[in-house]
């Protein structure tokens, strides 16, 4: 059977990001990576580099898929947008996670790709544009309806004493919604 670099690098891109999400990029460790990826780690490191540029990778990816299942349409009805991040974000809990482990270990510095994740996000901010009506900004706006639909997910204690344990994932998601309309329709200062 002939070796396939594509299923190899495949198979590294899903092992890491599992383990990215369960333990960050200092806890992550190569040979779990590779081990789950059925590679060893020389490939790994042939492929990607160091541990740093295989989270990079990762989290290309994961902006690259969340851009192409979530994209910020023509409709002015920010819920809608929040409505899909929302479904998103519960079929694929490890996209938010890494998320957050890039926050929690590289805080104020720059991420990975910077340049081109902030054009991802300035063309979120064009469509946003249609909802901000009566002068709104359209990255706060853009930027709020992130923080409504990711809180959520991202303490789900915190939502859970709040909001009460029996608080289902249609209500919240109709809550976050909701959120979302008041947001784009409340009238500027």
């Amino acid at each position: 059977m002939a070796y396939d670099s594509a299923a190899t690098r495949e198979r590294i891109l899903t092992a890491a990001a599992a383990e990215f999400a369960g333990h960050g990029v200092a806890g992550a460790r190569v040979d779990r990576i590779a081990a789950a990826a059925e590679a060893n780690k020389r490939a790994i490191y042939d492929y990607f580099g160091d541990k740093q540029s295989l989270f990079a990778a990762v989290l290309e990816r994961l902006m690259t898929d969340l851009a192409e299942a979530v994209p910020p349409g023509d409709d002015p009805d920010l819920g809608v947008y929040a409505g899909d991040l929302f479904d998103y974000h519960r079929a694929h809990p490890a996209a938010l996670r890494l998320l957050l482990w890039e926050a929690l270990e590289l805080g104020e510095e720059p991420v990975p790709d910077e340049p081109a994740r902030t054009r991802h996000y300035l063309g979120k901010v064009e469509a946003t544009r249609a909802a901000a009506t009566g002068g709104r900004d359209p990255r706060a706006l853009l930027f709020f309806t992130l923080g409504l639909v990711g809180w959520s997910f991202a303490v789900p204690q915190v939502r859970r004493m709040i909001l009460g344990p029996g608080q289902t994932p249609e209500q919240l998601r109709a809550a976050v919604i909701t959120a979302a309309r008041a947001l784009a329709a409340a009238p500027s200062e």
